[in-house]
């Protein structure tokens, strides 16, 4: 699976960057093709001569040859590489990375790589845990890079706990998922919702709810990455869709989402419905604005129409419908009584009592359950690492 893919390497100052020699090594043996970007302190535990000899190329560090001032092009290193892992990734390195700062070759590379990052951080404990990292962490995962967590184990400075790298093989694992699983969506055409809809009440205002749309969007760059063809109903969010295979469809309200589902909906292999849709709209919104008059002031509703049901009646043989499902208390009954009733394959739950999950958040925690009872919980994680689950978790069901 890695034969003959182009593969740059990141590596700086950590103790971690003893393990590159072999991670290197075992790249190799797949049949990588393999280029190495060094900080200036990552040369203090690991040399330049060692992961040349390994490598079979030249080992880059500073932007421009000092002797013949010869430019080394980051520009040309960073569309160069199917992907981009800086392994081991320091704090220092790390904070860099979030915050734009590109004072070596390494961060500067990284800004211009138009490839999938993947970023294994190896620090002290302590480090790891303080809420800058962590700060910093969910930044480049809101950039759509991909983390290597590091695993708990005995650390450097003898505490024991998170913060020690992963090890080669395993990161050489995570690559070859990445591409094994970066087609098995080709030919296929998926609908997906995301973001909130907005019910006006008269022109200037409306009922609406705090999705951000981040957890649909990231379904649609998973699937689009994965092979899929795209068509992405969303409602108004402070975000855009950047994969080419993804037609993003703009509506408001929710009237408008059901009329956009409906249409696209018998022509797609998968759906999923992850959009915060209103249950109520305005029966009767004003033409005008309505004026504060100091007395209270009674708006009639009435229910919008339920897409997901809708969906769930008009399915076929053949297609595979999701729905996702946020609840405060029964989580678990009331997402399977949703996913019995309206006819899905699969449902996925978000609890508002999971700190880091839900609206707004960078992270997310999701049970998916499946009709034949199959039960999935993840840990808090990136929304791009959730989109992967769920996918996954789709493609097994679907098969």
């Amino acid at each position: 699976m890695l034969k003959g893919k182009k593969i740059l390497i990141g590596v700086t100052g950590s103790i971690a960057a003893y393990k590159i020699p072999f991670l290197v090594r075992l790249l190799k043996k797949e049949g990588a093709e393999v280029k190495i970007i060094m900080t200036g302190c990552a040369t203090d535990f690991v040399t330049p001569l060692t992961l040349s000899t390994l490598s079979q190329q030249p080992i880059l560090i500073e932007p421009y040859n000092k002797t013949d001032g010869s430019w080394n092009s980051h520009v040309e290193w960073g569309r160069w590489a199917d992907v981009f892992v800086v392994a081991p990734v320091s704090a220092n390195t790390l904070a860099k990375m979030a915050a734009g700062i590109a004072d070596n070759l390494l961060t500067t590379t990284y800004l211009a790589a138009k490839c999938p990052v993947f970023f294994a951080p190896a620090m002290d404990l302590d480090m790891y845990h303080h809420p800058t990292t962590q700060k910093n962490t969910n930044t480049l995962l809101s950039y759509g890079n991909f983390l290597i967590a590091p695993n708990e184990g005995e650390l450097a400075s003898g505490l024991c706990g998170a913060g020690r790298m992963e090890e080669p093989e395993a990161i050489v694992e995570v690559i070859r998922n990445f591409f094994e699983k970066k087609n098995d969506l080709k030919g296929q055409k998926v609908l997906i919702t995301a973001g909130p809809t907005f019910e006006p009440i008269d022109p200037v205002r409306y009922i609406g709810n705090h999705s951000s749309g981040k957890m649909g969007y990231a379904l649609a760059e998973e699937l689009a990455g994965r092979g899929a063809e795209v068509v992405l109903v969303s409602g108004p969010v402070a975000m855009k869709a950047h994969h080419p295979a993804i037609k993003t469809i703009h509506i408001r309200t929710a009237g408008q989402m059901a009329e956009a589902c409906f249409l696209e909906f018998p022509g797609c292999s998968i759906t999923i419905m992850a959009a915060a849709v209103a249950d109520y709209t305005i029966e009767s919104p004003a033409n005008q604005k309505i004026k504060k008059q100091g007395t209270k002031l009674a708006l009639e509703l009435k229910p919008t129409t339920d897409i997901l049901a809708g969906l769930g009646k008009m399915k076929k043989k053949g297609q595979f419908l999701a729905g996702f499902a946020l609840e405060t208390e029964n989580e678990t009954a009331n997402a399977m009584k949703k996913l019995h009733n309206k006819n899905l394959d699969l449902i996925v739950l978000n609890s508002l009592n999971d700190t880091g999950a839900g609206f707004g958040t960078e992270t997310n925690k999701v049970k998916m359950i499946a009709p034949n009872g199959l039960i999935k919980d993840t840990p808090l994680l990136g929304k791009d690492e959730i989109a992967a689950e769920i996918v996954n978790m789709i493609v097994s069901l679907n098969k």
